[in-house]
């Protein structure tokens, strides 16, 4: 369920704490293979089932730039700031891929607000996004998000 949050400045005093959770969503090869298409990466881990039926994980894996391109998704899912009309998505400070995301994989993303900086209109926000993988040990991916959200 997503976290609603009423206001902006009301995340002013919440650094250091986690603003919510994003609901499960499925990577499928359908994804995966349409991501490729997008992008031109067409590396046989990511798009070839019976190639990677030999490798090292046996099946296929999403590209990590998959996995990150899911933020947008993500933060819709995890939480919402009840006053704002618009947020940019700002930069990353620092992106790691510590796990692999194979085929069929439920992901899911928690919040830590890191910095709030008061800007013209609106904050920006520093983000930690940590995507968890059902059933794994290790994230998939951690981000450090910047964005902007204006009221």
């Amino acid at each position: 369920m997503t976290t609603q949050i009423a206001h902006l400045a009301d995340l002013a005093g919440r650094v250091g704490e986690v603003l919510g959770v994003s609901d499960w969503i499925t990577v499928d090869q359908a994804r995966i293979d349409r991501f490729a298409e997008a992008t031109g990466d067409h590396q046989w881990i990511h798009v070839d089932p019976v190639r990677a039926a030999t490798g090292p994980f046996g099946v296929t894996v999403a590209h990590g730039f998959l996995t990150l391109s899911l933020l947008p998704w993500f933060f819709d899912h995890g939480f919402v700031v009840n006053d704002t009309r618009m947020g940019l998505n700002y930069g990353l400070n620092k992106v790691r891929f510590p796990a692999p995301v194979p085929v069929d994989s439920r992901l899911r993303a928690q919040f830590k607000l890191l910095a709030y900086e008061p800007i013209d209109g609106g904050a920006q926000l520093l983000v930690e996004a940590t995507i968890e993988r059902e059933g794994a040990s290790k994230p998939v991916c951690v981000a450090e998000s910047l964005t902007r959200r204006f009221v």
